[in-house]
């Protein structure tokens, strides 16, 4: 069973995250902890939305996206605004990661090439040698 809210050490080790990490996300007001003294709370809204940024991060989102796209959950059309708006966001980033796949797919295939021309050169030099001695 899950707490109602958990210290900055437990989100650390729960997320794979730093302490730096979650106060830079506080900063920008993208969670926002119980504060006592020192101590912060994260609750279980800050852990929904930090799922959602760390998410959004690993699909290239920016920051501003993700603080736009986490404002749209309180409107009162069941989601559908930011599911909308979601949808649109992730379309574009798909493209661009796909296009940044087919490029990265073509400079492997090229250097493969350059790597295998130079194997050959560089055994055709070694045999040169042998031959010459």
């Amino acid at each position: 069973m899950q707490r109602d809210t958990m210290t900055i050490r437990d989100m650390c080790a729960a997320f794979d995250v730093t302490p730096r990490t979650l106060r830079f996300y506080e900063a920008k007001e993208l969670l926002f902890p119980i504060r006592e003294g020192q101590k912060r709370l994260f609750t279980k809204r800050d852990r929904a939305r930090l799922k959602l940024i760390l998410r959004g991060k690993r699909f290239g989102f920016a920051l501003e996206e993700i603080r736009q796209l986490l404002d749209l959950y309180h409107m009162d059309d069941s989601q559908q605004t930011q599911l909308s708006k979601s949808y649109e966001l992730a379309q574009r980033h798909l493209a661009d990661m796909e296009a940044q796949k087919a490029e990265l797919e073509e400079a492997i295939g090229e250097l493969k090439e350059q790597m295998a021309w130079g194997e050959k050169r560089l055994t055709e030099l070694a045999n040169d040698k042998t031959a010459a001695a």
